[in-house]
């Protein structure tokens, strides 16, 4: 275990240590969703149908969901920056078995390995960042590391399987692996060696606080939201087609918008998370409510839909720094397993809510996701609002700053809740 090291605050070198970190989401959120791109093929050379081979997207979602979660808790006595260099390498080397292999059980086996590692690095990583800048900052940090995730549904995903489909599926996972281990010597070079902190290192008192009821009703905030959401943009490609009347490259127009408007909300949304995440969720709530009723009435007419599109993405990913940092906050000493848990959260509510969101297609056609979403987010709102009123544990003697953020400005006034 590495010993804990005095983290620098601001400068260029924070700076290179945070793009670093943001990089290594990068990569692993382009292995998330890549693989969509390149079914086909895949199962084709792997001699499985499309909807098999459609499962090993969710082995990676499972992975993250419960795979992180355990992963970490395996690992909380072990320093950051070790987390972060050996989960980049083990999902390196499960990278290239997958890019050696057309057995379906291995390629399932090694999807797992990597979605747990995704949860693994993603909260590690967001603890990390959070570490590395001042008080004030940390609502930044966690938006730079997520950023990667999102930038990675704009230029990774699509970059992949453009590769895939030109040279082999196996290009892909060699492309992966090759990024990753350009995030790997970054983090040598880069990332400070920061190792476990304070009281929050055990596993009985990491979980007694990640577990408090206050982290999960702030988890249900983030499940709940980001379900609502998916329940319609997993289908919003349909949805285009069939209700706007566009279809072809316009339709990957309109996703691009949608996509880009993601990665500039995140980011953007970092600055509103440290001047108050709790105001923040409340305030994204209501424009979401907004957005889509706007989808539902004006969805026929392509440029309004346009409009909506844009919104809706940044509002509906630029929340998400604000709900990480409320749970890295409410966990206190528990940060490091809240933060996984909470990037649990976002994949497990956008699992439920494809789920849901196909359910209500087969059953009611797809203009009815958008109904579904809407009902889902209203739902949300009072308590995104209650949330609001919870508080972190008070500061423990000899805690780390890291491991206790801050309470943050801006928060919902109201009286302190025990929970």
């Amino acid at each position: 275990m590495t010993t804990p090291a005095q983290s620098p605050k601001g400068g260029t070198r924070t700076g290179l240590a945070l793009g670093t970190l943001a990089l290594g989401a990068f990569v692993f959120g382009t292995a998330e969703l890549v693989i969509v791109g390149i079914l086909d093929p895949m199962a084709e050379d792997i001699d499985v149908s499309v909807g098999t081979a459609g499962l090993l997207v969710t082995a990676y979602a499972l992975g993250i969901c419960l795979g992180g979660p355990l992963l970490t808790a395996a690992t909380i006595r072990f320093g950051r920056h070790l987390l972060v260099w050996s989960s980049l390498a083990v999902f390196l080397a499960a990278n290239l078995v997958a890019s050696l292999t057309t057995e379906y059980a291995v390629l399932m086996a090694a999807r797992v390995v990597s979605g747990s590692l995704h949860g693994l690095f993603i909260g590690v990583a967001s603890m990390l960042g959070a570490q590395l800048v001042s008080a004030g900052q940390q609502g930044r940090a966690v938006a730079m590391v997520f950023g990667g995730v999102a930038v990675s549904t704009v230029i990774g995903v699509p970059l992949g399987t453009l590769v895939g489909q030109g040279i082999g599926w196996q290009a892909t996972f060699v492309g992966v692996a090759a990024l990753t281990a350009v995030a790997l010597a970054a983090t040598f070079l880069f990332v400070p060696r920061i190792g476990a902190t304070g009281p929050g290192t055990s596993l009985r008192s990491q979980a007694r606080h990640a577990f408090a009821p206050r982290v999960l009703a702030q988890l249900s905030i983030g499940l709940l939201l980001m379900g609502g959401q998916f329940a319609a943009f997993t289908y919003l490609a349909s949805y285009l087609e069939d209700v706007t009347g566009i279809s072809g490259g316009a339709v990957s127009a309109f996703l691009l918008v949608y996509g880009i408007a993601s990665a500039v909300g995140v980011f953007g949304g970092g600055r509103f998370a440290d001047s108050g995440a709790a105001r923040t969720l409340v305030i994204a709530n209501v424009v979401l409510i907004l957005a889509l009723t706007a989808l539902y009435f004006v969805g026929e007419t392509p440029v309004l839909t346009a409009v909506v599109l844009l919104a809706w993405g940044v509002v509906g990913f630029g929340l998400v720094p604000s709900f990480l940092l409320r749970v890295i906050t409410l966990a206190g000493p528990g940060g490091d397993l809240g933060s996984t848990l909470a990037a649990s959260a976002v994949n497990a509510g956008i699992a439920i809510g494809a789920a849901v969101g196909g359910w209500s297609v087969e059953s009611n056609g797809v203009d009815s996701v958008v109904v579904l979403a809407l009902i889902v987010v209203v739902a949300a709102l009072p308590a995104t609002w209650a949330t609001g009123r919870l508080r972190p544990p008070a500061a423990q003697a000899g805690a780390s700053p890291a491991a206790v953020p801050a309470p943050e400005a801006g928060s919902v006034k109201a009286p302190t809740s025990s929970a």
